[in-house]
């Protein structure tokens, strides 16, 4: 199908951006991010045909809804929304340095969806359990959250990369120099915690909603609704640590990088337990 070329295709640009991004901070060439925002932004759009055309696709096969209902699809739709989030922040930002942490997240994940073995990349008609006009709301806000989670995370490592090279690197390091402030790492880290907490907080939800809908209770403490709750704890006792404990730096990242670490488990790790929700 002309959408999966276009997507392993996709691919091999958002490579070729994280390259530039790399590029940008080694050389400190401002041409290098120029190229790598546009390579991204190309890979955005052709990404967000393909999924379009697999949309269109479904329909054509008289088996019509939108391309969140597998595994596959789910991987290529959180790679969007990490993309898509990360260029609305350097738009915003004016400021590229992130993209060499982003990018290869975005990268990945396209790239697992591609080879991975057992991942089925066809259009197929939903469950009956899937059969819902919730279905769209749910897998968006979820993958939102998990986007800004993501962006948490990269700005965390942003942080401890920082850290690990010193005071005398950033001196005569271009890569080092282009690094935000650790102030301006706080409180974008921050910002991307809150936001992500409430797309997540949004995808329990309407994820609520629709177990009523499916299978007739609200929770049933499956372990994707466990570890969803378990990711949801961690980030609401970071942004409380940093509201009122006055969390900043070092364990910010930490908490970051954890948060996410639960974020993958919740999303990756529980697919290899019982589950109904197994056929994400």
């Amino acid at each position: 199908m002309i959408n999966t070329t276009i997507l392993s295709a996709v691919t091999f640009i958002y490579f070729a951006a994280f390259v530039f991004y790399l590029f940008r901070m080694i050389l400190g060439r401002e041409f290098w991010g120029k190229l790598a925002t546009w390579t991204a932004l190309i890979g955005l759009v052709a990404q967000s045909v393909a999924l379009v055309i697999r949309w269109k696709t479904s329909y054509d096969l008289g088996i019509g809804h939108a391309p969140l209902s597998n595994f596959y699809e789910s991987l290529i739709f959180f790679a969007w929304t990490i993309v898509l989030l990360y260029l609305a922040m350097e738009w915003r930002l004016k400021n590229r340095s992130l993209g060499a942490f982003v990018l290869p997240v975005a990268f990945l994940i396209m790239a697992y969806a591609s080879i991975a073995p057992g991942i089925n990349n066809r259009i197929e008609p939903l469950i009956p359990a899937l059969q819902s006009n919730w279905l769209t709301s749910h897998v968006l806000t979820c993958f939102m959250g998990y986007a800004a989670f993501t962006v948490a995370f990269a700005l965390g490592i942003m942080f401890f990369v920082k850290k690990a090279a010193g005071a005398e690197s950033s001196q005569t390091s271009a890569f080092i120099r282009l690094l935000p402030a650790d102030s301006i790492l706080d409180e974008l880290m921050y910002q991307c915690v809150a936001l992500g907490f409430v797309f997540l907080t949004l995808g329990i939800i309407t994820g609520s909603v629709w177990a009523h809908y499916a299978w007739g209770s609200y929770w049933s403490w499956d372990p994707k609704e466990t570890w969803s709750l378990i990711t949801w704890l961690i980030y609401a006792l970071m942004l409380h640590a940093h509201n009122v404990r006055g969390w900043r730096g070092k364990r910010m990242a930490i908490m970051a990088v954890i948060g996410f670490g639960c974020v993958l488990f919740t999303y990756l790790g529980v697919n290899l337990l019982p589950s109904l929700h197994s056929y994400m």
